[in-house]
This record gives C-alpha cells, structure tokens and sequence, in this order.
C-alpha cells in the first residue's frame, strides 16, 4: 500500500478513525501524528501488578479470589505466547487481514477461559472516582470497542472465544483521611458482552479512507482538527503575524 505509517493497523488506530478520520488520514498515510500525552504511570503500575497477581494463579491453574467473588468459573489461560500477546512492542494478537493487507494488532492485558474452553477477554483499567465505577458514560465506548477487537483477533487467529469479556476495574480512594505513602484501591469485575460484527467494515473504511487522494473533512467534535484549522485561519487573517 505504501503508507507512510505503514501497514500495521493498531487497536489505537482504529479508534482514532472512529473517533477522527481526518487525523488517521494524517497519521497513516502522511505520518502526521497527533500530539503524544503523557504517560499514565500509575496506572501502568497497577496493570502491571494485576499481571504479576493473575500470573500467579496462572502458574498453579487455579482461579483468583476476584473470579470466586464474582461467580466467574474460569481460571487465567496459560500459553506460550501470553507474554507476547500481552506487550505491544512484540505485536501483541496479530491477525493480517485478508481484504485490505493491514496487520491488525492488539496487547491485551489478560485471557482467563472457562470450561466450555472459550477464551474471556479481561482488560484492567484504574481511576480516581467517588462512588462505585461503571462503564455507563459515552466516552468508555472506547473501552468497549478494545475489548471487541482483542476478541475479534483471538477469533482470527482459531481461538473459541466468550462474548462475554470483563473489566478488572480498580478505583482509588481519594477520600482517605490521609496518605500515608499508599493508596487504597477497591475492585470491582465488570461484565461486558461484546460484538465484533463492526469491525470487519471498519477496518475496510479505514483503508478506503487511504486511499483517497485528500484527507476527509475535519471531525466537527474533534478538538486536534479545530485547533489546526484555527491557527491556520488566524496567520491567513493577520499576515503581519509570524511563528517566529
């Protein structure tokens, strides 16, 4: 295809085409990215010794207290390729799509499967909020949308896999009387029921998208795309003004 940003389709592209097809078209095929954020360390924290938790149960076979608490009878799946499928560097879940040549790619944080031997996607998300989590807001369709696509590449690549994934979602007290050098967390598993019936489409409307000769319309709730047309429309409005 000869995309500037290659031919891999990462998990995180996909949603930036859901979420913005003009700034996609800039990262895929002119190799204009969008401003990095910060890192979220301390939630890469609490991914990582979630992992290091359910590896431990892994390695013994048996289910983690959260799965008995929750009623879920499933034990974390043990495979020679977790550690890969796990590390996006690595590639994560691969799966070449036939119909458009795009490497789709996924790092999920963890699979437990069930004695049906069906594969359940668990993803662990962290925050800071009053009250109990959910995953009733708008913009946690993002979640969801993750979930169905790492259980759309297990399905690709032979995998049995639930419909039904889960969020191990830990939630920080920020309303402890002191700190203490510590956070509490409490733990609460999510049910999810998924779909992956859009996802087939989207990756097909992402590569038509490249393939068109100019990048599309600015997504009107886009806050990269009106940043760059506002610039651009106050240096044309006041010619005497200058970067540098």
């Amino acid at each position: 295809m000869g995309f500037k940003g290659g031919n891999r389709l990462s998990r995180s592209k996909i949603e930036l085409f859901l979420n913005c097809p003009r700034c996609f078209y800039l990262d895929k095929k002119l190799g204009v990215k969008r401003p990095s954020s910060p890192p979220f360390n301390l939630n890469n924290a609490v991914d990582a010794l979630l992992k290091k938790e359910f590896d431990a149960y892994r390695a013994s076979g048996t289910p983690h207290p959260l799965m008995k608490q929750n009623g879920i009878d499933a034990v974390p799946f043990a495979h020679d390729k977790m550690d890969e499928w796990r590390e996006a560097l690595r590639g994560g879940v691969r799966y070449v799509h036939p119909a458009t040549g795009f490497d789709v790619t996924g790092a999920v944080d963890d699979l437990w499967i069930n004695p049906a031997g069906e594969l359940i996607v668990v993803d662990y998300k962290a925050t800071s909020k009053l009250g109990e989590v959910n995953l009733d807001a708008d913009w946690q369709i993002s979640y969801k949308r993750q979930l169905e696509v790492y259980q759309w590449l297990l399905r690709k690549n032979g995998f049995k896999v639930s419909d039904t994934g889960y969020f191990v979602y830990a939630n920080a007290n920020a309303a402890a009387e002191s700190f203490n050098h510590c956070l509490r967390f409490s733990i609460n598993v999510l049910p999810y029921t998924g779909s992956d019936e859009w996802i087939e489409p989207v990756i097909e409307a992402a590569h038509a998208c490249l393939l068109e000769e100019k990048a599309p319309a600015p997504h009107e709730a886009c806050e990269w795309c009106h940043y760059r047309d506002k610039a651009e429309k106050s240096m044309k409005e006041d010619p005497q003004a200058k970067l540098f």
